[in-house]
């Protein structure tokens, strides 16, 4: 989708392999993250959950998180879209939505994430995702206000977040 200038043009698939606009986070500020269910990185769904939840009790309508899961790196990720559904849900206790599993790198990206990784790439320009759990904050607007790598602890973010949500509805 070449021609998308915002996060909400895009329309990624669930589980089921239906579309989701994104659309329908407009004017919301939205924390995307890959995921991976077999990562040392894996217990950040904790640390997600849990800003997820302390950020929904201020700004109910409008803050979410949305996970991708992608097997792309170290295939860490290589349960059905139910299985990391499940997984997520029974060990961490996930209630933030969990896409289908998908590409965030290479010939087959979900088109959102070469969108992302174009408007703000990562150290020294790159335009690719390193490991699993780097994040990307979409403002109010639909544009890309920060990035992080794998190693960023999610309770890092809150700050950026509440920032973001300082940011008037458009």
């Amino acid at each position: 989708m070449a021609s998308a200038t915002k996060f909400y043009d895009f329309k990624p698939l669930d589980k089921k392999g239906k579309e989701v606009p994104l659309g329908d986070y407009k004017g919301k500020v939205v924390l995307v993250v890959n995921t991976a269910s077999k990562c040392g990185f894996t217990p950040q769904f904790e640390g997600l959950e849990k800003l997820y939840k302390d950020l929904k009790v201020s700004h109910p309508d409008d803050f979410t998180i949305i996970g991708f899961p992608s097997n792309q790196f170290g295939s860490q990720d290589p349960g059905t879209n139910d299985e990391i559904q499940n997984f997520c849900q029974v060990n961490y206790g996930v209630s933030f939505p969990v896409l289908g599993k998908t590409d965030v790198n290479g010939d087959k990206a979900e088109p959102v994430w070469e969108w992302m990784k174009a408007e703000k790439p990562g150290l020294m320009g790159m335009k690719r995702i390193k490991w699993n759990f780097e994040k990307f904050l979409i403002g109010r607007d639909g544009s890309v206000k920060g990035r992080w790598a794998s190693t960023t602890k999610p309770e890092s973010l809150k700050g950026p977040i509440e920032e973001a949500l300082k940011e008037p509805k458009p």
